[in-house]
């Protein structure tokens, strides 16, 4: 097994709580997140082609992860939803990991 695969199966294996999870998955040009509750069923998409872009704020930088953070934390928080579990996935928990899961948790409990 490979160190991304093993990295990924440790975070899985590691949430014993029966919380909704909010997972992540960055390419090169985009950042996205969903909130999926127990079931499997995904209750909150957002993405960076929902955000405006500007001079700054680009779907490729740091400040881009933070507004998708900013609208998944706000959306949440309409939703119900104040506690989730954070799934990174194979992904190293800096850069716009780091800045989606910081600008969400000032709605969300994660």
């Amino acid at each position: 097994m490979n160190r991304r695969k093993r990295n990924h199966y440790q975070i899985k294996k590691n949430n014993k709580r029966n919380l909704n999870v909010l997972y992540i998955f960055r390419s090169v040009k985009h950042i996205y997140a969903q909130i999926i509750d127990t079931n499997g069923k995904v209750l909150l998409a957002v993405n960076s082609k929902h955000i405006k872009t500007t001079n700054e704020i680009k779907t490729y930088n740091i400040l881009g992860a933070a507004e998708v953070g900013k609208l998944i934390g706000l959306k949440a928080k309409e939703l119900g939803i104040l506690e989730v579990v954070f799934n990174r996935g194979e992904y190293k928990y800096h850069g716009r990991v780091k800045a989606l899961a910081e600008a969400a948790r000032e709605n969300i409990k994660i």
